[in-house]
């Protein structure tokens, strides 16, 4: 938010903005922590895990990825659901549901098991992130979205910064009631996210006209900002979003950038397997990216706002995360490994917040609620491709690097996407005018 400011307009926009804020960013980046702490701690249960079921690679990687293909097809519906019900009750429904089945995969016991519990974990989960999206472009104006909308994913490298060393310590859990220590670290991640599902309903509002507790002159100082910004975008229902080739488009970049997130997340415990012995110092050492990561996120969203180039900024994220994984592939040694890993972080982590500020530019209503959705649905098969092309690659060549070459293509390629979407919009801006 910008300082020294005198208007007492901008005065009070920002002081009303810091209260919403203040009142939801803490509930929601705790759920989103868990959520991601959830996507990735599968990579950490693997390093034993597997042997005990006797998973191999590809199996594990199918599993890994199946979740997403449950998430993809019930995305729509959910985000279709939330907007009916509204996001208090239907994202803590999702929380619940989601923290419950999380703990239950400590019982799974061979790969179809496996397979299933995966997939009822990812249509449970379905429709969170976007609903999040909605949600808070229901509430913050595009001026102060980027910003919000960084906070709010910082529990994403949070999650691996946190949930790394967190993941690795619960596997010495193992024989402790005569259970595995990859048990324990589902059963004691999922069930907290069942009480932040119950926070949620004490904390969150549908609308700033349900909020009671902001005053009558907040309320109306919200509604007149959101109304102000409303009358000048075009509306949109679910039909009018899909004929809009920069939608389409969005879903591509955002698959394009989810392929590396996820193919590096997912697998980073077991990259780094080659070169530690511990699970704990495996926890700790993934750890590092992310703590990089989180910061350059949110000095790069800064910068994005400040600049209002987002798409700019999109493409030089993307391409800071093609370079990091081509720098991995040619390292040698854990050391230089790392840092081509974590440069590779930076830029995806950078291109997520950057990227979520711009659909809500050109899609309101009903339109925005199933857009984001259907972007995100999209992009939820880059969370199938990445693991499983690792896993695959892995299991064909005894090594990352085909994975790892693959990733860096498709974030490169994903750059290239950017320019068409700026051709796009700027015909749209012609045809409307």
């Amino acid at each position: 938010m910008r300082e020294h400011i005198e208007d007492p307009q901008q005065q009070a926009e920002q002081a009303v903005i810091r209260k919403v804020a203040w009142r939801f960013l803490p509930m929601l980046i705790v759920g989103y922590l868990l959520n991601y702490l959830d996507r990735s701690n599968i990579g950490f249960a693997a390093l034993t895990m597997n042997r005990e079921l006797g998973l191999t690679a590809s199996q594990f990687g199918l599993g890994a990825g199946l979740f997403f293909v449950a998430y993809c097809i019930c995305e729509i519906p959910s985000n279709v659901m939330l907007f009916r019900v509204g996001a208090r009750l239907w994202l803590a429904r999702i929380m619940i549901t989601w923290g419950l089945l999380s703990a239950l995969m400590a019982f799974v016991v061979g790969p179809y098991s496996y397979y299933g519990a995966r997939v009822l974990l990812g249509m449970s989960e379905a429709g969170f992130f976007p609903g999040v999206t909605f949600f808070l472009s229901s509430w913050f104006p595009a001026k102060y979205r980027t910003s919000i909308l960084a906070w709010f994913l910082l529990a994403i490298p949070l999650s691996s910064l946190i949930g790394g060393p967190l993941s690795g310590s619960l596997l010495y859990l193992d024989g402790w009631l005569g259970m595995s220590g990859w048990k324990w670290m589902f059963v004691l991640e999922g069930t907290p996210t069942a009480l932040v599902g119950i926070w949620a309903l004490y904390v969150l509002a549908d609308s700033p006209a349900k909020a009671r507790w902001l005053t009558p002159d907040e309320r109306e100082l919200i509604q007149r900002m959101l109304a102000s910004e409303q009358r000048e975008k075009p509306r949109k229902d679910f039909g009018a979003a899909l004929r809009d080739p920069r939608v389409h488009l969005l879903a591509l970049i955002q698959f394009g950038f989810t392929v590396g997130s996820y193919g590096v997340g997912i697998w980073l415990p077991q990259i780094l397997k080659q070169f530690l012995s511990t699970p704990l110092e495996i926890g700790l050492v993934s750890a590092i990216p992310y703590a990089f990561a989180s910061v350059g996120m949110l000095l790069w969203a800064r910068r994005s706002d400040r600049s209002g180039n987002a798409l700019g900024n999109l493409a030089a994220s993307c391409a800071v995360g093609a370079i990091g994984l081509a720098c991995s592939v040619f390292a040698h040694g854990v050391s230089a490994s790392m840092v081509g890993l974590t440069i590779a972080l930076i830029g995806v982590t950078a291109a997520r917040a950057i990227f979520w500020a711009i659909p809500g530019r050109i899609m309101t209503g009903i339109g925005a609620a199933a857009g984001f959705a259907y972007i995100n649905c999209i992009a939820a098969l880059g969370g199938f491709a990445g693991p499983y092309v690792i896993g695959w690659a892995k299991e064909r060549t005894g090594s990352f690097t085909a994975g790892l070459v693959v990733m860096a293509v498709v974030l490169t390629v994903t750059v290239v996407l950017v320019l068409p979407l700026h051709l796009v919009g700027q015909r749209s801006r012609r045809a409307a005018g």
